[in-house]
């Protein structure tokens, strides 16, 4: 058993020499970390800017930290040097001087002494109240600045990645939102007149706003990574700049569709004329074509077909007047309505016109059908056969008066039908045999 002291066994030379070495590596290693936090670039803006909010709270009590940090370090510094100052006495230390080592390097024989002003804001160890001098034990003074510094480097390192991040970004948007807002000018989005107009104002109020809350107070505005004890473990929150840049982009793409109707705006109203003009001429075949119908067909109910879209012609006119004065954030919405609106106008009057012709393609139809079985017949030597010629006569004779009641002639085609099958169907039964008649059409 070695010799003890009040702190414990007293440490021989070789001992000391090697806790010397330890405590002069880690006195380097914390000079060069406080130094490097002293030059840090974050730290240096927060002293200048006129902080608020969590970042304000946080840095005052950082601050406080700092402060407490050198003196710690002056204190250690003052120890390690009296420490060193005694083993330098001899070559080989007495054991008074061993003793004296001993408690100075492991015993709490570092007195830190401070003001209330250093102290007031700083973390303390056991959480109470900061005191104006406190005894430490070398080690348990490099733990302390250890957590010391790592909750001033958390926070000087959070705010600088924020604003590093947000305020060149926010910049940037704004630059670009300058640009939008000159070029919805031009085509005559503005505020109050155009939802996109209004759209750029808040985006505007919003970004100005955001920028300065970021300068201002750049840790409301940072997200501590989860589970991580690294300082400045964690991201910038962009929610507020990421949702006004998907707005701004919102508002540059109806923009930009404004843009191309001020570029394609006449070649489109002229189509939009060609499709209402097609349809107007379409619906006057209609009504002719039913005024045709009513004269020659009898006994059937033709549609009537409605009048040219005066509404749509209003509107096109309308869109007309825009594109004169230049008023393209008006005419980009009604173009694309015309469009649809007119696509459906001539939909809409080719369909009266297929309505009101369909008995006349009946008519047609019931005809062709006629020709064709008597040709059949002709070709298969039953042109003469009374019979048949006389229901023939009588269907062509509805078919081709007016008016024709299409129901009264269509079974007047089905009789000279069935009467060409019975004369087929006798002629080409087998003697002494039934067979079945002959259905097939004229084509056979």
């Amino acid at each position: 058993m070695g010799d003890t002291g009040p702190t414990g066994p007293v440490m021989d030379r070789d001992e000391v020499d090697r806790a010397l070495a330890r405590l002069g590596a880690e006195h380097e290693a914390i000079e060069t970390s406080l130094l490097a936090l002293q030059d840090h670039a974050g730290r240096r803006l927060l002293e200048g800017a006129e902080l608020t909010g969590v970042t304000a709270e946080r840095w005052s009590a950082a601050e406080a930290s700092i402060t407490l940090l050198w003196t710690y370090f002056d204190a250690y510094t003052g120890a390690l040097r009296t420490a060193r100052e005694i083993r330098s006495r001899r070559r080989w230390s007495s054991r008074e001087d061993l003793v004296e080592l001993t408690e100075l390097l492991r015993g709490e024989a570092v007195t830190v002494a401070g003001s209330a002003a250093a102290t007031a804001n700083a973390p303390t160890p056991n959480g109470g109240p900061g005191r104006l001098s406190e005894r430490y034990s070398l080690v348990t003074l490099v733990e302390r600045m250890n957590q010391l510094y790592a909750t001033s480097l958390d926070m000087v390192v959070a705010a600088d990645a924020v604003w590093s991040a947000l305020p060149a970004r926010i910049d940037l948007l704004a630059a670009e939102l300058g640009r939008t807002r000159k070029l919805a000018h031009s085509v005559g989005v503005r505020p109050g007149e155009h939802p996109a107009g209004d759209d750029l104002e808040r985006i505007t109020r919003t970004l100005t706003r955001l920028r300065e809350q970021v300068v201002c107070d750049p840790l409301a505005f940072w997200t501590p990574a989860q589970g991580s004890s690294a300082p400045g473990g964690g991201r910038p929150d962009t929610t507020v700049y990421d949702r006004e840049a998907r707005a701004l982009e919102e508002v540059r793409r109806e923009i930009d569709a404004v843009l191309a109707v001020r570029q394609d705006a006449e070649q489109r109203i002229v189509r939009l004329r060609d499709v209402l003009s097609r349809a107007d001429r379409t619906l006057a075949e209609a009504r002719t074509a039913r005024g045709e119908v009513l004269a020659k067909i009898a006994a059937t109910e033709v549609p009537v077909v409605g009048g040219p879209p005066i509404v749509l012609q209003e509107q096109l006119a309308a869109a007309a007047e825009y594109r004169r004065h230049a008023q393209w954030h008006r005419l980009s919405p009604l173009l694309e309505s015309l469009e649809e609106k007119a696509e459906d106008e001539l939909l809409r009057a080719r369909e009266s016109l297929t309505a009101v012709t369909a008995p006349l393609a009946v008519r047609a139809e019931l005809r062709g059908r006629l020709d064709a079985y008597k040709a059949k017949m002709a070709r298969l030597g039953h042109a003469e056969d009374p019979e048949l010629a006389e229901k023939y006569e009588k269907a062509r004779r509805m078919l081709w008066s007016a008016p024709c009641d299409l129901r009264v002639a269509e079974q007047a085609v089905l009789r000279y039908q069935h009467a060409a099958a019975e004369l087929l169907g006798t002629a080409r039964r087998v003697p002494g045999q039934g067979g079945p008649v002959d259905r097939t059409g004229p084509g056979a």
